[in-house]
């Protein structure tokens, strides 16, 4: 299945509000799969650059645990204490996690791996793997034929600009 890749990376992104699923699929995102899901089979995935989100789709309020179930890459422990997980938590969004890839494929089978407790060295996103329902997550992504940095960038400020801080388990913009 061929990826349908955008570029029209501003044009679409500026009235989200991260917290409706239509307007998440008219700024180009798609997939919409659950984690459990892809876990199983990620050949939907796009081998091209984009940037995706982690979505908390039922609005489940924020259910931790003491140990999550990342991997422990180069022996660091990726869980960090309830109270962090608590501050981190973001009411009223759907967006738990906005990433980037320069293969969303590759990217996402990584990210998927190291929530599955494998030594994989994707740390980034790691606070949900502490979320007791991890599984039931959905993830989404958008094909760019332009730099993911600068739309990943761009989408945590807009969201920023929102909620007055980063999505849950974004540690840095």
């Amino acid at each position: 299945m061929a990826a349908t890749v955008i570029d029209d990376t501003k044009k679409h992104s500026n009235f989200m509000t991260f917290n409706e699923i239509d307007e998440i699929k008219k700024a180009g995102f798609t997939g919409f799969k659950k984690m459990s899901d892809l876990f199983l089979d990620s050949a939907i995935l796009p081998d091209s650059n984009g940037v995706y989100l982690v979505l908390n789709a039922d609005n489940k309020p924020g259910e931790f645990l003491t140990v999550g179930s990342g991997g422990h890459f180069k022996g660091k422990n990726p869980n960090v204490s309830l109270a962090e997980l608590k501050v981190n938590w973001v009411d009223n969004t759907k967006v738990l996690y906005i990433g980037m890839a320069t293969s969303l494929k590759s990217r996402l089978r990584q990210y998927f791996g190291f929530g599955q407790g494998k030594n994989i060295g994707h740390y980034g996103g790691r606070l949900i793997w502490q979320l007791k329902y991890s599984k039931d997550l959905v993830v989404c992504w958008k094909a760019l034929t332009s730099d993911p940095r600068e739309y990943e960038a761009e989408l945590i400020r807009k969201f920023v600009s929102i909620y007055g801080c980063r999505p849950f388990a974004n540690l840095k913009d």
